[in-house]
């Protein structure tokens, strides 16, 4: 059985939605003014320029990018068309890897200083040191408990229709 959330359960959540909203969008908007990508074009191509050779097989790619292979495969055709990324067949291996360009790794060398004084300014500034690491804490554990609560397929969504209560979101 379901019970509602209490009131910092609430306000916590509340503050949660706000930010899984308003964050994405406000990155988004920069980039694209700045650069002409969005924040998951920016991702992927940073994601890629991390990796030796600044390839990586698409599988990998779709699970650092948090994405699923469909929606990578899609940005990468477009990262293609751009001239920022290729594909490319692994060898001895099954499976595709992307490429990160030499114009791909200049857009992310472009596109950085604009993005991260974005973040500095949309979430750091406002921290102190303490709470900036406190923050790294808390969201590490909260995706590591998002990935064994996805990994295990527990239901708990079923549970609540059966159950017949309505969330408090």
């Amino acid at each position: 059985m379901t019970k509602w959330l209490d009131p910092d359960e609430q306000r916590a959540w509340r503050a949660i939605v706000a930010l899984m909203t308003r964050l994405p969008g406000a990155l988004d908007t920069q980039l694209q003014r700045e650069s002409g990508v969005t924040h998951f074009e920016y991702w992927v191509l940073t994601l890629l320029s991390e990796e030796p050779g600044h390839r990586l097989q698409m599988s990998e790619l779709a699970h650092k990018a948090n994405a699923s292979l469909s929606r990578l495969s899609h940005v990468v055709s477009k990262l293609e068309r751009m001239g920022w990324a290729q594909r490319s067949a692994t060898t001895g291996r099954r499976g595709v890897q992307a490429v990160l360009t030499d114009d791909g790794y200049s857009k992310v060398v472009e596109a950085a200083p604009g993005y991260l004084d974005a973040v500095r300014q949309l979430v750091f500034d406002g921290l102190d040191a303490e709470q900036t690491a406190q923050l790294a804490d808390l969201s590490e554990l909260l995706v590591r408990q998002l990935g064994d609560t996805l990994s295990q397929s527990n239901g708990r969504s079923t549970q609540v229709e059966e159950s017949g209560e309505q969330p408090n979101p």
